[in-house]
């Protein structure tokens, strides 16, 4: 896929030169646009037992598929911000001992559109008293999934690739 505009949003001008695959101009009135990298975070959130949280996504990219709670950086929000008010909005709860662990650069296909994203990673727990009330519009259910090698992980229908290798720096670092 990749990201190809027929029109100029300014001009309406069928002359767009794609610069890098990131950066179009307009030969008629000069507009830029810019896909610059986007910032996300999601947090691998363990419960009492050691088991990581997963959501079952309700829609697409990747609907059916697990992935960590998380999503976009808001304008004018930390990456600890974002994974409490992400926490909040797809599970009901906030993590506890939010803690960075890693980042890790991803693709995010999404209606036709190609989004690179620099994702952050954060570990954190599960409190003694959640009590979940999901998004449906973004959560069909969570999943608990013991990670303990990587052959298990393996075995995870994942819907990112930068969850996968931030699972794998958790499973290779982890005391």
């Amino acid at each position: 896929m990749e990201n190809n505009f027929n029109f100029c949003p300014i001009c309406g001008c069928k002359n767009i030169l794609n610069i890098n695959m990131r950066c179009w101009r307009c030969a008629e009135c000069g507009f830029v646009l810019y896909n610059n990298v986007a910032a996300a975070v999601a947090v691998i959130i363990l419960d009492k037992s050691g088991a990581v949280l997963f959501e079952v996504r309700a829609k697409d990219p990747k609907q059916g598929m697990l992935c960590l709670p998380g999503g976009f950086v808001e304008p004018g929000e930390t990456p600890e911000q974002a994974c409490v008010r992400e926490c909040r909005e797809e599970l009901g709860l906030v993590p506890a001992g939010l803690k960075y662990m890693a980042g890790f650069p991803n693709t995010y296909d999404y209606k036709n559109i190609r989004y690179k994203t620099c994702d952050m990673f954060f570990t954190a727990f599960l409190p003694d008293d959640a009590e979940f009330n999901l998004q449906k519009t973004e959560v069909l259910q969570v999943q608990k999934h013991f990670i303990r090698n990587l052959q298990e992980l393996s075995e995870l229908p994942l819907a990112f690739d930068s969850a996968r290798n931030a699972l794998e720096f958790w499973v290779k670092n982890k005391q």
